[in-house]
């Protein structure tokens, strides 16, 4: 039997450079609660959150990722041309295809990267970071850019009372590629999917939108909404959006995840008081003091509070909050950090890396 030849890459990869784009519009308490029944108060006691960012017309998928990947190409000191692979995670491109990866590419200059999506919620960046690295070290690739982005507010019922407050829009990339030390520590990641309606979109498209477009009206959804003396199904088309049954949520990712946090840090052989800056997603401050407490990291670690000015971003909230960091200097680079992800699925994933 003839032996067929494999790819080998890099010994390692890291994270080369982060980019991200925040929206231009800043929403404040005091606006969100015309839209609900709370207080700014409230808000700022159960999540840390002051204000966030939405997203205007004109700050689609397509440019908020260009420019943070823009950013992101350009500190890591290479050219879009060298980039060999777009990965865009995203729950909230609503074209079911083709994937916005590939047109993000082409806008890059990233002319034949190999371009796909994934749908990992806010566990993203987490899953595309082991991803890349994977990629790197097989010969796979050799410049990765991953870009976590979302508008979440396309999904979002601003009158709901549970999740109206938390929801935010931007975009966060890195560029990951070759480097002659270790930099990223093995991934720990998983599934719950016993619990996936914890965080849900509330109905799929087909029943949300009851239309054929190859050819007019669904005439079973007509003849249905006939006998209901409803003359076009159309008119009965709900948007869909997000739900979340918060205690649960909170719960779980306060506790379990501080149990993948404390076995990526085992992974990468690192110490709880070695490590110097911890990422975790932005979901709510307290889930963030609960995972500090339970992982017992020392007060002198760097803690990322991104969310009290932008909200929760889903997939784009771990680069953000890195590239908020790493600009305010709170953060250094060459410093061990701690990256999780956790959401919607259940999903989760987290790595040590050496920030850019």
């Amino acid at each position: 039997m003839m032996a067929l030849k494999t790819s080998t890459g890099a010994q390692f990869a890291k994270i080369m450079g982060v980019g991200g784009y925040r929206p231009r519009r800043v929403v404040d308490n005091a606006e969100i609660v015309t839209y609900i029944d709370s207080s700014d108060e409230w808000i700022r006691t159960r999540s840390g959150i002051v204000e966030r960012r939405w997203a205007s017309e004109d700050e689609t998928i397509q440019m908020m990722s260009v420019s943070a990947a823009r950013k992101a190409i350009e500190r890591a000191g290479i050219e879009p041309g060298q980039v060999d692979t777009v990965i865009v995670s995203t729950v909230t491109h609503l074209s079911q295809t083709p994937a916005i990866a590939t047109t993000i590419a082409n806008e890059l200059g990233a002319k034949g990267a190999a371009a796909f999506d994934i749908s990992a919620a806010c566990a993203g960046f987490c899953y595309m970071v082991a991803m890349a690295d994977a990629l790197v070290r097989a010969g796979s690739s050799k410049y990765v850019v991953i870009i976590g982005v979302e508008r979440l507010t396309d999904l979002t019922d601003i009158h709901d009372r549970s999740t109206a407050f938390i929801f935010a829009d931007g975009a966060g990339a890195a560029v990951i590629g070759p480097s002659d030390v270790p930099a990223i520590g093995p991934v720990v990641w998983g599934s719950d999917g016993d619990q996936a309606d914890l965080i849900t979109q509330t109905q799929p498209w087909d029943t949300a939108i009851p239309r054929h477009e190859r050819g007019g009206h669904d005439p079973v959804a007509q003849a249905a909404a006939a006998a209901d003396g409803v003359d076009d199904p159309q008119a009965t088309a709900t948007w869909p959006v997000l739900r979340m049954n918060g205690n649960p949520v909170f719960k779980w990712a306060s506790y379990a995840m501080a149990k993948t946090a404390a076995e990526a840090m085992d992974a990468a052989g690192v110490q709880p008081d070695e490590l110097e800056v911890f990422i975790p997603h932005q979901a709510n401050n307290r889930i963030t003091d609960a995972m500090f407490r339970a992982l017992k990291l020392p007060e002198g670690v760097v803690i990322a509070r991104d969310i009290i000015n932008h909200g929760n971003t889903s997939a784009a909230s771990v680069p953000l909050a890195m590239e908020t960091l790493l600009e305010s200097g709170e953060a250094k680079p060459g410093q061990t950090a701690l990256i999780i992800g956790f959401g919607a699925g259940l999903v989760y994933a987290g790595q040590v890396i050496t920030l850019p």
